[in-house]
């Protein structure tokens, strides 16, 4: 199948003005009109209960086996996010050649879900939110079974809890607010998380507007705490 793109205001996406993400003293954030926002991502990884957890488990791992989990797990994601960028860009010609087997086999499972897809509005694109000061990078906006949806595409060895996809959550509602905000004529219905599993196995999560509005309440209150915690750094970074 042939996926249809909408066609947005660009002048509204960062991406067209050149924007790119930087980093310092360990916040990545953005420079949109003149504003300096940190991303999403920085937000939701300088949570202290998910800082201890990820500290704890390199503990009991070891420093070097942490290590080589973590950049696995990077690559196969960046690699399974690659096949799928293509595949929903209808450039399945570009997947010819690759030899990354397990991002390819991750590929081919979730697959069938990416037939769910339509009328996509943004792949890989920069979003941000004036009112909030953050920014951060979409995976996929779209129709998701006929429902306007942020997506998110996620890799695993195995499967996940809801506590475990809690920070997922939370990102994808920020995306949803900032989406809106930047096209207020537009009104997402739902997120949808996707994670293809090493075990075969595709978990698929949806929320609808309650839950979404839930999570973006607990992601409105992380970021006022992060912009506590890091007004040092904060300050360093708008001079």
């Amino acid at each position: 199948m042939a996926f249809n793109h909408v066609k947005l205001d660009e002048s509204h996406l960062p991406k067209s003005l050149g924007v790119k993400g930087k980093n310092l003293e360990g916040i990545r954030y953005y420079t949109i009109d003149g504003v300096n926002m940190p991303s999403v991502t920085s937000i939701l990884g300088s949570i202290p209960e998910r800082k201890q957890k990820i500290e704890a488990w390199r503990n009991a791992v070891g420093e070097k086996m942490a290590n080589y989990i973590s950049v696995s797990a990077t690559n196969r994601g960046k690699s399974t996010h690659k096949l799928i960028e293509n595949h929903l860009n209808n450039e399945d010609d570009k997947n010819v050649g690759v030899t990354a087997v397990t991002a390819l086999g991750l590929f081919r499972i979730i697959k069938p879900y990416l037939a769910r897809v339509d009328n996509i509005h943004c792949l890989e694109e920069y979003l941000y939110s004036k009112e909030l000061g953050v920014a951060g990078q979409v995976d996929c906006i779209a129709e998701y079974k006929g429902k306007l949806s942020v997506v998110d595409f996620k890799t695993s060895t195995k499967r996940r809890d809801a506590d475990y996809n809690y920070g997922n959550f939370l990102q994808c509602s920020a995306y949803a607010k900032m989406f809106e905000e930047m096209y207020p004529e537009k009104k997402i219905e739902q997120t949808v998380i996707l994670a293809a599993c090493e075990d075969g196995f595709v978990q698929e999560w949806v929320h609808g507007p309650e839950k979404i509005k839930e999570h973006q309440d607990l992601f409105y209150k992380h970021t006022a705490d992060f912009l506590i915690r890091n007004k040092e750094k904060l300050t360093q970074i708008t001079k």
